[in-house]
């Protein structure tokens, strides 16, 4: 195989049979070595495909600064996330990973630790990549020795969250985060309850409002397509949630500039009000 790209002494990038460009670690791979030169294979460690443009950049400029030790704990932990995860990660996750394994390392050793001012809300309301993110610690502990704190977690999660949308925008995924938890507390407040955090309607309701502050953050839009009289029917059937969806509303409209579809309150009211009137089912039977 060829070198396409010299990273580093022992990584590159080259292309495989099917003409993907791949990342190719193994020590001394490129030592001495030149761009259109054979590497020897025997001398492979691991290799991963990329499929985005651009991403073999970042990597080479990351990796002036930053050893690629952390690149492979990164790809372990993604190849983990990877089969555990209904959804297909964005592959500037193997950048975003490996900076921030380097960064959080470099501060545990400095004695700096940092809080997650969101840990709370992540390890609740995004259980399986914050599970995901347990088992990235072990992997990290285990490849370095060192034990990094929970908080880190945190991080990690996000990191995987973010995912899912462009890569690149970690803000987008603390923002979804805040979004999320203030809307499930205008619910909780508007009527009075705590929700039950086990029951499968809870779920449902988060996984919707996880989606519905990913289309935000992507300026997607549902088109308008709902009946006029359906949409009265909502709001007869379902004052009361409709009611707490209309404070919703006025909280995106206030906060983010964004004026909900007729649809998106419809769907929000149908939740709301399953959610809910579950949960006061179940504590009117105790």
């Amino acid at each position: 195989m060829k070198i396409k790209k010299i990273l580093n002494n022992n990584v590159v990038i080259s292309e495989n049979e099917c003409k993907q460009e791949i990342v190719v670690m193994g020590r001394g791979l490129a030592f001495q070595k030149k761009v259109g030169e054979t590497f020897d294979t025997a001398k492979v460690e691991k290799t991963f495909v990329l499929e985005t443009q651009g991403i073999s950049e970042k990597l080479a400029r990351l990796l002036r600064d930053t050893s690629e030790r952390y690149l492979n704990i990164a790809s372990k932990i993604m190849d983990y996330a990877q089969s555990h995860l209904p959804y297909k990660l964005d592959e500037y996750l193997y950048v975003a990973l490996t900076d921030h394994l380097s960064f959080a390392i470099s501060r545990y050793k400095q004695g700096i630790h940092l809080k997650n001012p969101l840990q709370w809300e992540i390890r609740k309301y995004y259980r399986q990549e914050y599970q995901i993110a347990l088992k990235a610690l072990e992997i990290i502990e285990k490849e370095t020795g060192i034990a990094l704190g929970d908080e880190e977690a945190a991080s990690i999660s996000l990191h995987l969250v973010n995912s899912q949308l462009s890569g690149e925008n970690m803000a987008a995924a603390v923002q979804i985060t805040e979004m999320v938890n203030t809307i499930l507390n205008i619910v909780k407040y508007h009527f009075k309850m705590e929700l039950d955090e086990n029951s499968v309607n809870y779920e449902r309701f988060l996984t919707h409002l996880r989606f519905f502050a990913v289309r935000f953050v992507r300026k997607e839009k549902l088109d308008e397509t709902v009946d006029p009289f359906f949409f009265e029917q909502i709001q007869s059937k379902y004052p009361e949630a409709y009611s707490c969806t209309k404070k919703i509303a006025a909280y995106l409209t206030n906060q983010f500039n964004w004026e909900l579809t007729k649809d998106e309150e419809i769907y929000l009211t149908v939740h709301i009000h399953r959610v809910t009137n579950r949960q006061k089912m179940k504590e009117g039977s105790n």
